[in-house]
């Protein structure tokens, strides 16, 4: 007989609909782009045997604490992973093997960058086990590469995608849109460049100037000119979701779009609130333990984050038990950006209540969700403003 208690006990597995996965952070960079918030690095010399060494323990570490598992994907992000050796990559997979079964259809993505330097190594990262490239384009404009701080032209780009073709059946690309001077036109033609060189998925962000970048202290002092407004990014927005779609790559999430069954199937387990084990500086998890669901954040210090793992045998600064309420929140918040929507008996019974049957009905009169089926989906009215939707139903 369990002790936990019973509301707890209900929702133990609620994990399981989202599936299982594994993030590994490698927060090292050859250059830090403007715009970019995440935690990365720049430095010169890396030890990637100690690093391997590191990225290996944690794994084994969280292997141990929830064994048995099914592991569906595995998600090497950054900082700038084709930096990693190939070695590297292949040691930190070997780990998670050693850890969990592999799933019949594991996937295992990896970021790139189209450098002649990172190239090179695309047929290593693939005999080491990853099967799908996840590379940041950015920009089909040599000017807007500059602007934007990146290391690569046009013409690289194009090069390192036809290698990575040939290298992995599954490749996927970003672009960044709503950039300083670009049109409508400008972006439209580039978007249907994008779609005649795509092979099953693309990510398409629009510009967001974040706070501590380069882009952000810029954009404070007045210096950041050129930048579309509201009603242009909107516009663009749109435009996006029909040329995409009627190229055969709808969206299945506010920023990505993908052909028949090519989403990225890591990035789903987060969408719908799966767990997921994280290892790396900064790197955050969720993990289901008996009693609890766990979020999980590591020192972002590249160098802590080491000692601490040589040290004391965990990267972790941090493992805080999420409460049901801050489960039915974080499950809302997510699943809402897929089209598939949200179910509403899996809120229901996180949150031990139902949304505001008002709320959902006047969010149906002014179009912007649809509730069919058991779902809410916000409809192509509602995802342009799904933060106001949030909000509504997150009140």
């Amino acid at each position: 007989m369990s002790d936990m208690p019973a509301e707890i006990n209900a929702c133990a597995d609620d994990w399981r609909a989202g599936g299982f996965a594994l993030y590994v952070h490698w927060p090292f960079c050859a250059s830090k782009c403007p715009y970019c918030d995440f935690n990365s690095h720049v430095t010169a010399q890396v030890d990637q045997a100690r690093w391997a060494r590191a990225l290996s323990g944690e794994i084994a570490r969280l292997g141990a604490e929830v064994p048995g598992r099914v592991l569906n994907s595995i998600f090497f992000g950054g900082g700038t992973p084709s930096l990693m050796a190939p070695e590297t990559v292949s040691a930190v997979i070997e780990a998670a093997r050693a850890a969990w079964p592999f799933a019949n259809d594991m996937e295992i993505s990896l970021e790139a960058n189209p450098t002649s330097v990172e190239m090179g190594r695309f047929r290593a990262y693939g005999d080491a086990g990853v099967n799908r490239l996840s590379m940041g384009v950015q920009a089909l404009n040599d000017d807007d590469l500059r602007r934007l701080g990146r290391m690569h032209s046009v013409a690289e780009a194009r090069a390192a995608f036809d290698i990575a073709r040939n290298c992995f059946d599954r490749v996927s690309f970003d672009l960044i849109y709503a950039r300083q001077d670009q049109s409508r036109e400008d972006w439209r033609a580039e978007l249907k460049q994008a779609l005649s060189m795509a092979v099953d998925h693309l990510s398409l962000y629009q510009l967001t100037i974040e706070p501590g970048t380069a882009f952000g202290a810029r954009h404070a002092r007045g210096g950041l000119r050129g930048l579309p407004d509201d009603d242009l990014a909107a516009d663009m927005y749109l435009e996006t979701q029909d040329i995409c779609a009627d190229a055969g790559m709808p969206a299945y999430e506010v920023s990505n779009h993908a052909g028949p069954d090519a989403e990225s199937r890591h990035n789903l387990v987060y969408w719908r609130q799966g767990d997921w084990a994280a290892v790396g500086p900064g790197a955050h998890g969720r993990l289901t333990l008996p009693g609890t669901r766990l979020a999980t954040e590591a020192h972002r210090a590249p160098g802590e984050w080491l000692a601490a793992v040589e040290g004391q045998g965990s990267g972790d600064v941090l493992r805080d038990g999420l409460t049901l309420d801050d489960r039915a929140l974080e499950y809302l918040l997510m699943s809402l950006r897929l089209t598939e929507g949200m179910a509403l008996a899996r809120y229901e019974s996180l949150a031990r209540a139902r949304l505001p049957a008002a709320k959902l009905e006047d969010l149906q009169q002014m179009g912007l969700i649809r509730v069919d089926a058991g779902r809410v989906c916000a409809t192509d009215q509602g995802r342009p403003v799904l933060n106001a939707i949030l909000r509504e139903l997150a009140a």
